[in-house]
C-alpha cells in the first residue's frame, strides 16, 4: 500500500505541474479534476466566458493520456449527436456510428446551451458507463469522465440543468477570473499558452490501478457517520427545499479517500471531508424561495451546517 500511495502522490504532482504550464492559478479547480478522475466521477465547471474553463479541461485531458472528445453544446443538437446512431444503407444493412461520448475524457462545453432532452443523453453514460441506442447497449471504456462547463444560469440561450442532471456530477467548481498578477502572467506568456507542448504524464492503466487502490483507503466508522450527519442536517435545515441525496454522501466518501491518498495517507481524516464538502454538496442544495428572497444561499447553509455538526476526534 505504501508504494501505491507514493505512486498516487507522484501522479497528482505530475498532472498539476504539467497543466499549470498552460493554466495559471486555479489550483482548487485542477485539484478537483484529478480527484474526480480517480474517484470515478464527473465534474461541472461554472464561470463566465473567458475564464479558462475549456482550456483547462482540454489541457487536463491531454496530459493524462487516453482518448478525448469535445462536444460543443448548441440548442439545435439532438441526443444522437452525443450517443451515436445507426446508419442504414439501401441494401438493408446497418452499422452503428459511435458518437463523441465514446472516449475516456469527454468535454461537454457549455452544457446548459443545449436542450434538456439532449442534456439527458449524458445521464446513462455518467451513471452506468454505457450507452443504449435502439435497444442495443454499448459499454464505455473506463476510466470515463465527463468534464462539463456551464455559462451563467439565466444567460441568453441557456437551459437550466435539471436536479437529476446536476446530481450526476461528483463535484462542482467555480472558475473565476484570474487575479491581476495571474492575468499579467497569462498575457506575458500567451504565445506558449496558446501553443503548448504538453506531455502525457500518466497512462490509462496507471489511473485504473490507483482507482482500485483507493478502495483500500481506510474510512473509520466515525467518519462515515460524520458524512451521514452532515447530509441529514442539511436536509433538516428550515431553509432547504431539497437536500442532498444519498449519491451526495457517496460522492463525499469517495472523494475523501482520494484526497487522503494524494496527501500520502492510507486513511481519511475529518479535514478531508470538510475540505471537499463545498465541491461535493453545494450544488445539490435547493433553497426555499422565501429564503432566497432573504439572500440565503446554499453556501451559507453548508457553512453553518459544518459549524453545527460535531467533528469526530479521530486520527485514522
Amino acid at each position: 500500500m505504501v508504494n501505491i500511495v507514493a505512486t498516487a502522490e507522484t501522479l497528482y504532482q505530475s498532472i498539476m505541474k504539467e497543466v499549470s504550464r498552460v493554466v495559471v492559478g486555479k489550483q482548487a479547480l485542477k485539484e478537483a479534476m484529478i480527484i474526480a478522475l480517480v474517484a470515478g466521477g464527473h465534474i461541472l465547471i461554472e464561470g463566465p466566458p473567458g475564464s479558462a474553463k475549456t482550456t483547462l479541461a482540454n489541457s487536463f485531458a491531454r496530459v493524462i493520456g487516453g482518448t478525448f472528445k469535445r462536444i460543443q453544446m448548441t440548442p439545435d443538437m439532438m441526443p444522437a449527436d452525443i450517443t451515436g446512431f445507426y446508419l442504414y444503407s439501401t441494401n438493408g444493412h446497418s452499422s452503428f456510428q459511435p458518437g463523441p461520448i465514446f472516449a475516456n475524457i469527454v468535454l461537454a462545453d457549455e452544457l446548459n446551451r443545449t436542450t434538456p432532452r439532449t442534456q439527458a443523453a449524458l445521464l446513462e453514460a455518467m451513471q452506468d458507463y454505457q450507452v443504449t441506442v435502439e435497444r442495443t447497449t454499448y459499454p464505455l471504456e473506463k476510466p470515463f469522465m465527463v468534464i462539463a462547463t456551464q455559462v451563467g444560469t439565466g444567460a441568453e440561450g441557456t437551459y437550466a440543468l435539471t436536479d437529476v442532471q446536476i446530481d450526476r456530477f461528483l463535484l462542482r467548481v467555480l472558475s473565476e477570473y484570474p487575479s491581476p498578477d495571474e492575468e499579467q502572467n497569462v498575457l506575458s506568456n500567451i504565445d506558449n499558452i496558446e501553443e503548448p507542448d504538453l506531455k502525457v504524464v500518466t497512462s490509462i492503466e496507471e489511473i485504473r490501478t490507483i482507482q482500485k487502490a483507493v478502495k483500500n483507503i481506510h474510512v473509520a466508522p466515525e467518519l462515515t457517520a460524520y458524512i451521514v450527519e452532515i447530509i441529514n442536517t442539511l436536509r433538516r435545515d428550515p431553509d432547504v427545499q431539497a437536500g442532498p441525496s444519498t449519491r451526495a454522501g457517496i460522492a463525499l466518501y469517495k472523494c475523501a479517500r482520494v484526497q487522503a491518498i494524494f496527501d500520502g495517507r492510507d486513511y481519511v481524516i475529518p479535514d478531508d471531508i470538510k475540505h471537499l464538502a463545498f465541491m461535493a454538496l453545494e450544488h445539490r442544495i435547493r433553497v426555499k424561495p422565501e429564503a432566497e428572497m432573504d439572500e440565503v444561499t446554499p453556501r451559507m447553509i453548508l457553512e453553518r451546517t459544518l459549524e453545527k455538526v460535531p467533528v469526530p476526534a479521530i486520527n485514522g
